[in-house]
């Protein structure tokens, strides 16, 4: 199959552009290298510098594409707090742009990589799609505004639509930026070179930390799944991990005893958050298979940062 990948050259797109392509695919990778690097592509795909609102490049690249994969977004929520109207333009304006021009072309399929932090703080766990989100900061706000403008475009125009609500995805090659870096990769680099880990609140809220080659997997399988068109599915590992259980697996697979402390004053984002998979099971075959620390553990050997 022909695939285009925007946001390719990031941490899930690179992993997604280099999977299809070790399967013989086709792929087109877009990405404004504003967090990505081209150097994490394998040689074979078809790399291209640029924005995702660019209609005019946006329509070389769908020429014959048969399913694209919109992973293009800015993705830090603290930084979503400072600057929503850049989230807004990126987030939404962005997806928007590609789907005018996918309906200009005549691409027949979309999949969007959505975000488990859309539902906000809910009481009701594990989570299911069919709640109402609520949305607690300006990126969570972008991706669901992204999710109804794609299934409403896709019903108007023709175009078969899929969001995947992804929870906390983790792995080698993570963009670890110096302010506000994921959680995951932060605490393995504090705990390799006997850093403090600091924990925002008193530990005990939960997350879904879901490696990257099982997000792969539910991603690859949402291309072709009969049957989904218009649906939002979540992936996730379906298991809830405190932030406290998450440092002493940091520890335990790094070896470290590193000081922990626990910032009380300020807040730990949401109090729960674990997948329903109910949803990913029935349509796209997709089973979480790797756990958090056989996936720290992957993530320590595979990524030269740690070494």
């Amino acid at each position: 199959m022909n695939f285009l990948i925007t946001g390719a050259a990031g941490f899930l797109g690179s992993a997604l552009a280099n999977q299809l392509a070790r399967e013989r695919h086709q792929i087109r990778g877009l990405d404004d290298l504003s967090t990505g690097t081209p150097q994490a592509l394998a040689p074979d795909i078809h790399f291209t510098r640029g924005d995702v609102s660019d209609r005019p490049k946006l329509w070389t690249l769908l020429q014959e594409v048969d399913v694209v994969y919109h992973l293009a977004a800015r993705v830090s929520v603290p930084e979503s707090v400072l600057y929503p109207r850049d989230y807004n333009t990126v987030n939404v304006g962005g997806t928007v742009a590609l789907m005018e021009a996918m309906r200009d072309v005549g691409v027949r399929r979309v999949v969007l990589a959505s975000s488990g932090a859309v539902y906000g703080d809910l009481a009701d766990q594990p989570l299911k799609e069919t709640v109402t989100p609520n949305p607690r900061s300006p990126y969570a706000v972008s991706k669901l505004a992204a999710e109804f403008y794609v299934r409403t475009i896709g019903g108007l125009w023709g175009i078969e639509t899929v969001s995947l609500r992804i929870f906390n995805a983790y792995g080698p090659g993570q963009h670890l930026p110096a302010s506000h870096p994921p959680v995951v990769p932060h605490y393995l680099k504090q705990a390799l070179r006997g850093g403090t880990l600091v924990a925002h609140g008193d530990g005990n809220q939960t997350r879904d930390y879901v490696y990257v080659d099982d997000v792969i997997s539910a991603l690859a399988a949402a291309a072709t799944a009969p049957n989904i068109n218009g649906q939002v599915i979540n992936v996730g590992s379906g298991t809830e991990t405190s932030v406290r259980e998450l440092i002493k697996c940091v520890m335990d697979v790094t070896g470290s005893q590193t000081e922990v402390i626990y910032n009380a004053k300020t807040s730990g984002g949401v109090s729960r958050m674990r997948a329903d998979l109910t949803q990913a099971s029935s349509k796209l075959n997709y089973h979480s298979s790797i756990s958090l620390f056989e996936g720290l553990r992957l993530t320590l050997n595979r990524d030269p940062r740690f070494k």
